[in-house]
């Protein structure tokens, strides 16, 4: 099973389950040590996954440090964990600190189950930094997180070319917060920054909060813009979906007869967008589409006992995606349909599910 299956799966998990997690014996039990076990860790072999790992620290004797994961007889990596619901910082990663200038470890983890925080010793050799240079969180797991975290896996560890691929991820990690930042609410560096390329004259007060107010737009704008492009280019590599009848724009329903399915040009793209999805996973080919008179069904291989989505798009003013665990749907309301993006963890959690069914 793939990398990325594999975080699907634990990524429902811990929708479903996080409000019981409250120590940190059941954030370990449940998340973290599949968690480990994603990344190809035997965590019942005490030679590779050394729980209650136990080292000297100068004046501290006897402090355990949650994991420590060994390659070869040496530390690879040491790891600290926390309960399901704490909010992570060095506060809660003493053991860490203390311990990785002790070890022959080069890469420490700190979480909580849910959020995984990777420190390394990029600004001071043998010395843990206090920013952590690569950060994972189930609940905002981003497209190019599973190829990120390869690297950690027992196939593909190579201390050496994780610690010098580290300052990279650390300063791009640091940078994608700024621009979340600025993206969110545009600093006024950044307003005069993009004023000036654009507007002639004097950047007043009553002139700066205006393009404030519009640079907000302008950036979602170019966001979703983006990601349709990207869709489009990805898609267009593929044959087009069979229909079962002609497209039509939504206000063409009105005129259709009581018996009558339109598959409409909303439909189509909402199918897209999912076949995009799903294609991180399976084939694009598997992902299919049948279109029904109350709800247009994707499937998996074709087969109507195996619908990955229902698109609800017959209404003028609402729509909704129905996604699915076992045979309970949950709808979701949507506005545009780049939305359907936010399905995604959901989306990937319900192929696992019908791939090992």
């Amino acid at each position: 099973m793939e990398l990325a299956t594999r975080l699907a799966e634990l990524e429902k998990r811990t929708a479903q389950h996080r409000d019981l997690l409250l120590t940190e014996e059941a954030a370990k039990t449940a998340l973290v040590m599949p968690f480990l076990q994603a990344l190809g860790y035997d965590v019942f072999n005490p030679s590779e996954v050394i729980p209650e790992f136990t080292a000297d620290v100068g004046t501290k004797k006897g402090e355990k440090v949650d994991y420590a994961i060994c390659l070869g007889g040496k530390v690879a990596m040491l790891v600290e964990c926390k309960p399901a619901g704490v909010a992570l910082d060095l506060n809660h990663g003493n053991q860490l600190y203390r311990y990785f200038s002790v070890t022959e470890g080069r890469v420490a983890v700190l979480t909580n189950g849910v959020v995984y925080k990777f420190y390394s010793d990029i600004d001071q050799p043998n010395k843990m930094d206090d920013r952590p240079f690569f950060t994972f969180s189930l609940d905002e797991m981003r497209r190019s997180d599973p190829a990120t975290l390869e690297r950690f896996t027992k196939a593909a560890f190579d201390v050496d070319r994780i610690v010098e691929e580290a300052e990279k991820l650390k300063t791009q990690s640091l940078l994608r917060e700024e621009l979340r930042k600025e993206f969110a609410a545009p600093s006024e560096d950044f307003v005069r920054l993009m004023a000036g390329k654009v507007h002639q004259g004097k950047l007043t007060a009553a002139v700066k909060d205006r393009f404030q107010a519009h640079l907000v737009i302008a950036i979602a704008d170019l966001v979703r813009d983006m990601v349709t492009e990207r869709l489009t280019s990805a898609l267009n590599v593929s044959s087009p979906p069979p229909v079962p009848t002609a497209t039509a724009s939504a206000a063409a329903l009105d005129d259709a007869g009581d018996g009558q399915i339109i598959t409409t040009e909303d439909e189509i793209a909402g199918y897209r967008i999912v076949q995009a999805i799903c294609s991180r996973v399976v084939a694009p080919k598997r992902i299919a589409m049948r279109d029904q008179r109350s709800y247009c069904a994707v499937l998996l291989d074709d087969n109507n006992r195996k619908s990955v989505v229902r698109l609800y798009f017959n209404s003028r003013t609402t729509r909704y995606v129905a996604t699915f665990v076992g045979r309970d749907e949950e709808r979701s309301l949507i506005t545009d349909l780049t939305d359907i993006y936010q399905l995604e963890p959901k989306i990937l959690a319900r192929l696992a599910e019908l791939e090992s069914s």
